[in-house]
């Protein structure tokens, strides 16, 4: 049995963190499910910061919240049931308006598994207005990016003629320490809009996007598009209060 440890390598930014998918984690192919692929990348971010002094009571002391805004991923193999894996994630490079984090899952030898990049907003917690990252002093400044073996995080085009897909109110057990949907839970959504002859299909490229987020009560209607040619899913996730989440889904 593998001991589950973390650390960070020497640059001090680098986090790591050893898993295993247990049973719970898994979908109905034994596989990592989507929801629990994004519990991880943004637990694991928290983690990081916590381990180097700005866990989540800091930061709201000090005026900050991190929301995350877009995330990407490709999938080279996703882990399966019972399989140990590690976690790496790290920032580099902010943008003007958005914090940036990579991830990597890979094998305990280094093969990949799934790689990943994501934005993150700065907020203040008390008036939700977004904060230039220049102004984020609790930590220095990473001034280095890598080249990623997946897409980018940015803009998905939405097609006009999207079809309603599913619809659910969103439950008490949804909701996070922020009093809104958990980011990860979209995952969720994602997953039981699939249309049924694409629940077992080995996806590429994962992509979603954070509009608005979603809130006890409310009813979320979600919408769909097959892309036969682009061998792509569209999926927007639509409350009263306009679209919630936009994601991607490659073949």
């Amino acid at each position: 049995m593998i001991e589950q440890k973390q650390w960070f390598d020497d640059d001090g930014i680098t986090f790591h963190s050893e898993h295993k998918v247990q049973f719970s984690q898994s979908d109905s192919n034994k596989n990592l499910s989507l929801y629990e692929i994004l519990k991880v990348t943004s637990d694991m971010a928290v983690e990081d910061y916590a381990q180097r002094g700005m866990d989540r009571d800091t930061l709201t002391k000090n005026g900050y919240a991190c929301l995350v805004s877009r995330v990407a991923f490709r999938f080279h193999r996703i882990p399966r049931e019972n399989e140990n894996y590690i976690f790496t994630t790290y920032e580099e490079k902010a943008e003007a308006l958005q914090l940036v984090r990579a991830y990597e899952f890979t094998t305990p030898d280094g093969k990949p598994l799934i790689t990943g990049l994501s934005s993150w907003l700065l907020v203040d917690p008390v008036q939700h207005r977004i904060i230039p990252t220049k102004k984020f002093d609790l930590r220095v400044p990473v001034e280095t990016s890598k080249e990623h073996d997946c897409m980018k995080y940015g803009k998905i085009q939405i097609p006009e003629d999207l079809e309603k897909w599913d619809e659910r109110i969103i439950k008490f057990s949804e909701i996070d320490g922020n009093n809104h949907v958990n980011n990860a839970r979209y995952g969720a959504f994602v997953a039981d809009s699939l249309p049924e002859n694409f629940r077992n299909l080995t996806f590429k490229d994962f992509r979603l996007n954070y509009a608005k987020e979603a809130k006890i009560g409310q009813k979320l209607e979600i919408f769909g598009k097959i892309n036969e040619s682009e061998k792509k899913l569209t999926i927007v996730g639509k409350t009263e209060e306009g679209t919630s989440f936009e994601a991607e889904l490659f073949w």
